[in-house]
């Protein structure tokens, strides 16, 4: 969530302006149908009722004809943000695996600081772009930074919330590649749009049509059916891992279905509260991302220094570091914002589309390349109903037209 989906865009203004003007004469057509309408009612017989059906036909023409039509560059755009959202959404979860599994002849990298450097790394990244927004002017910057935060300081102070829980996720989420294959985690953490749809019915009062709920029974049973047991798979290298969650015992699958399903409800509860928060405020997302990255570092030290202290107290901050690990950080630091950027382009079919062909990359990379993961009847069936329901719960059926009478 911690993205813009206003900006980077770079401008289309022949576009914008297409669409202002469309607006305007709409305007003034829709205040021509409008006074009609009225003369009509104000008549109250039954002839009145066929004009009046009539009319809104007219209208609804006059909507189709002011509409922009679809243009070559937004098809593009549409399909290069489902290239992106593939990309990203399998190379992450492929690469954090890998980083995590690998044999490696010293000390192996310690998540939690990946972690934190990942969001030193987003925080740097938001500066820049606000910088690049007030065209490179400091005093234009700070100000906005003074406006935004020091003279708000309770409205700012809300954002720690989903930024610390986005530091737990981000770290649940590495334990999870830690103990799951690829291809199991990527199913599974499609329960997040489970949680989500919880958290936004109960914190926004919004109302899910009985086609959502039935999708959302679908995406329960289809990661149950994931969870089966399966046929054996190469064995990796065992990982040991500092967490809360190391008292499970060790079932490996355990502690990454506990870690998945905690991260789940974390990205549900932030996300929505984090809506929540922009909907009540006039504040720009890069500002948001800003203040996230800002509050996020602080829970990442905490993470770093509660669990990992004595690590790297003996080897230090960055043993294990090698030029894959670069590449888990720039993933994870730039994912969010380069999804959300390309979110925009994409309706609910293309990031189904996304999401399908994610867990099946994943799941034919992690079976050919990495070789720790065996497909069952049982996942397949599951992936299957969990790609399925995605679909389902993106859907938004059109509303009927009205009938003349």
């Amino acid at each position: 969530m911690a993205a813009d989906t206003n900006s980077g865009n770079g401008g289309d203004w022949s576009s914008v302006g297409r669409r202002q003007s469309a607006r305007e004469s709409f305007s003034s057509t829709g205040g021509a149908y409008r006074r009609r309408a009225s003369a009509i009612v104000s008549t109250q017989n039954a002839a009145a009722v066929v004009q009046l059906a009539n009319l809104g036909k007219n209208m609804r023409i006059e909507v189709q004809r002011h509409q922009p039509p679809p243009t070559k560059a937004n098809n593009n755009l549409k399909w290069m943000s489902l290239v992106v959202l593939i990309v990203q959404t399998t190379a992450l979860v492929l690469v954090l695996r890998y980083s995590r599994t690998q044999k490696t002849e010293g000390p192996k990298y310690i998540s939690s600081t990946a972690v934190l450097v990942s969001e030193i790394v987003k925080f740097f990244s938001c500066i820049i772009v606000l910088l690049a927004q007030h065209k490179w002017s400091f005093a234009a910057f700070t100000a906005e930074m003074d406006a935004e935060n020091l003279q708000k300081p309770m409205d700012t102070l809300k954002v720690a919330v989903p930024a610390l829980l986005y530091v737990v996720q981000n770290n649940l989420l590495f334990l999870a590649l830690t103990k799951l294959d690829a291809a199991t985690y990527q199913v599974t953490y499609q329960l997040k749009i489970l949680t989500t749809a919880f958290f936004s019915v109960s914190m926004l009062g919004r109302r899910l049509n009985g086609l959502k709920w039935v999708a959302l029974i679908l995406l329960t049973l289809g990661v149950a059916l994931v969870q089966l047991p399966s046929g054996s798979a190469k064995p990796v290298e065992k990982v040991v891992e500092t967490s809360w969650l190391s008292g499970l015992g060790d079932s490996d699958k355990m502690i990454g279905l506990v870690s998945v399903l905690a991260a789940c409800f974390s990205s549900g509860f932030s996300g929505v509260y984090f809506e929540k928060i922009l909907k009540g405020s006039n504040t720009s997302l890069w500002m948001r991302n800003l203040q996230l990255a800002f509050f996020s570092i602080f829970g990442g030290f905490f993470m770093v220094y509660v669990y990992d202290s004595a690590a790297i107290s003996e080897n230090g901050f960055f043993q294990g570091y090698s030029f894959l690990i670069w590449i888990v950080v720039v993933l994870q630091a730039y994912g969010g914002l380069v999804i959300a950027l390309v979110v925009k382009y994409a309706d609910n079919i293309l990031k189904g589309f996304a999401v399908s062909l994610s867990i099946i990359l994943s799941s034919i990379m992690s079976y050919w390349l990495l070789g720790d993961f065996q497909p069952s009847l049982a996942f397949l069936l599951g992936a299957t109903v969990v790609i399925a329901s995605t679909f389902l719960y993106g859907y938004e059926p059109q509303r009927p037209d009205l009938k003349p009478m």
